[in-house]
């Protein structure tokens, strides 16, 4: 799965010199930086889907999508455990779930 193969190799890039890749650079200079520039990227998604642009929220999709798994690398948070997390709540009512999680 393409997801998959793109977590490893943002894994692979931990430690590598900043110089040599952009994730790296992103990586270098910490998770908060690493949330930022995923909820920049998140934003410009929203931008495209209120435009109606399909070509240009497709590619702003795809740049959310890398920038979400640099920030859970960033946090040593496994792209698995997320999909694990949306397997436990598969066929849960999003009403019921939300209502069975934790206060606090």
């Amino acid at each position: 799965m393409i997801l998959h193969d793109l977590a490893t190799t943002i894994e692979a890039r931990k430690g590598a010199d900043p110089d040599s890749s952009w994730t790296a650079k992103l990586l270098a200079k910490g998770p908060e930086k690493c949330a930022e520039k995923f909820g920049e990227e998140a934003i410009e998604a929203i931008i495209e889907a209120v435009k109606g642009d399909r070509a240009k929220l497709t590619s702003e999709a795809a740049d959310v999508l890398y920038h979400f798994l640099v920030m859970l690398a960033a946090r040593d948070v496994a792209l698995d455990d997320v999909l694990a997390e949306l397997a436990r709540r598969q066929g849960l009512s999003g009403i019921a779930e939300k209502a069975a999680r934790p206060k606090g």
